[in-house]
């Protein structure tokens, strides 16, 4: 996996991303205590709030800002937006009012959606050989999962010596090197298509480009089931731990890090799976087993009172089962990049990779609040069933969408305003190149 770092541009840019998460973790929790600070026993709703800022940032601004950034040379975009958020990240520690936070987070999240799916669509340019872009795909997937677990022991250590104001200078430092790679890397020039119509043609561009191919249509399906599973994890893990099991606070760290244990492990195999069978044959199958996982066994484990002091056996259990939706949810992830950039020409990828920032986003965006909100009033296992079954609608959509014989990798050739054209059973070569297996 560790072999594409011997391309000067990719690893540049994979450093410029490493940096940038590890920035971002340190503000996670810096942004937790300075809510504290600021609104004390409302913090929560504080955090709320923000999230949900970030959320509806991403899901309405991401395709709106694509549909003008191709006017932008791709460094300008990403390194413009890398100093955005770098000058909001240094400003959060000096506010006073909650309304000031919102304000900055709002403005930290635009420029994450302008940056994240620029730099998406630009590494299949980078790695334009597959089996190198597959491995690139799990290597950021992996640098992910060990964000997750590195920047909270980081930002733990660093609140030893420091107050958690200064965390935010460290984002801001991370944001800084993230443009100082990418104005060191050798960036490969951008095409676009050029969609005419008004504003809103251009900004669902890339959903209809989705919609025009079966395949990127099933990977929306299986985002919903990604989101279900994930906010069972991310949202309600701390009351199976505290409530549920009656274990200690300190437990909850290990509950996440067996998830993100299982992501990884995944993360590091699933190149190899990939170099001898189809994205079909993995990603269905893992949409199977994470619905079971939260309709059986989780299901299973909540019915079934846990006592005090430990939770007996329910606790390796909820730890193996964690550790399995980490695994199932990187092999649905992972591939997503292949499957755009096998099904849309190179001057599509842009749009593509910003409608799936933005649908998998909105897919979150149903699912964590109603995870949240769910388990708060009507207990963890009626919120359980009926992410389970959020899972299951997204898993048979998939299924139906996703024909057997998917064909060749074929670009989605449907104009704006014109309808897409059909999906052929057979393979067809598309331009330029030889015929691939989808």
């Amino acid at each position: 996996m560790l072999s594409v770092l011997r391309h000067r541009t990719y690893r540049h840019l994979f450093a410029a991303q490493v940096i940038a998460l590890v920035g971002t973790g340190l503000a996670t929790v810096a942004l937790s205590l300075l809510a504290y600070d600021l609104a004390g026993a409302r913090a929560g709703s504080v955090l709320g709030t923000a999230l949900a800022i970030k959320m509806l940032a991403f899901v309405a601004l991401a395709p709106l800002i694509g549909a003008y950034a191709h006017r932008l040379p791709r460094r300008l975009l990403l390194v413009g937006s890398d100093l955005i958020r770098a000058g909001a990240a240094a400003t959060l520690p000096f506010v006073t009012q909650v309304w000031q936070v919102y304000l900055l987070i709002l403005l930290l999240q635009t420029a994450s959606a302008a940056f994240t799916p620029a730099f998406q669509s630009l590494i299949p340019d980078v790695l334009p050989e597959e089996r190198e872009y597959t491995r690139a795909l799990s290597l950021s997937s992996l640098a992910y999962d060990l964000e997750n677990l590195f920047s909270p022991a980081l930002a733990a250590g660093l609140l030893t010596v420091i107050g958690f104001h200064q965390l935010f200078f460290g984002t801001t430092v991370g944001f800084l090197a993230s443009a100082t790679l990418v104005v060191s890397a050798v960036l490969p020039k951008s095409r676009r298509d050029r969609v005419p119509g008004n504003a809103f043609a251009r900004a669902t561009h890339g959903a209809r480009l989705f919609w025009a191919v079966p395949r990127l249509r099933a990977l929306l399906a299986l985002n919903l089931t990604v989101a279900a599973a994930g906010a069972v994890v991310f949202v309600n893990t701390i009351s199976y731990v505290r409530d549920h099991l009656h274990r200690a606070t300190a437990d909850v760290p290990l509950a996440l890090g067996a998830y993100g244990a299982g992501s990884m492990t995944a993360a590091l195999l699933l190149p190899r799976v990939l170099d001898r069978v189809r994205e079909r044959t993995v990603m269905l199958p893992a949409a199977a087993l994470l619905t079971a996982l939260l309709l059986v066994p989780l299901a299973l484990l909540t019915a079934t009172p846990a006592p005090h002091g430990g939770g007996g056996w329910q606790w390796p259990a909820l730890l193996a089962l964690w550790a399995a939706t980490g695994a199932c949810c990187a092999v649905l992830n992972a591939p997503a990049g292949r499957l755009i950039k096998r099904s849309t020409t190179r001057a599509q990828r842009a749009d593509a990779f910003a409608a799936q920032f933005s649908l998998s986003h909105s897919c979150w965006l149903l699912s964590y609040p109603l995870a949240g909100w769910l388990g708060a009033t009507a207990g963890l296992l009626p919120a359980e069933l009926a992410l389970g079954a959020l899972a299951l609608a997204g898993l048979l959509a998939a299924v139906r969408i996703w024909p057997a014989d998917d064909g060749a990798a074929r670009p989605a050739t449907g104009l704006p305003g014109r309808p897409p054209t059909p999906w052929p059973a057979t393979p067809v070569t598309p331009a330029g190149g030889s015929t691939a297996v989808g």
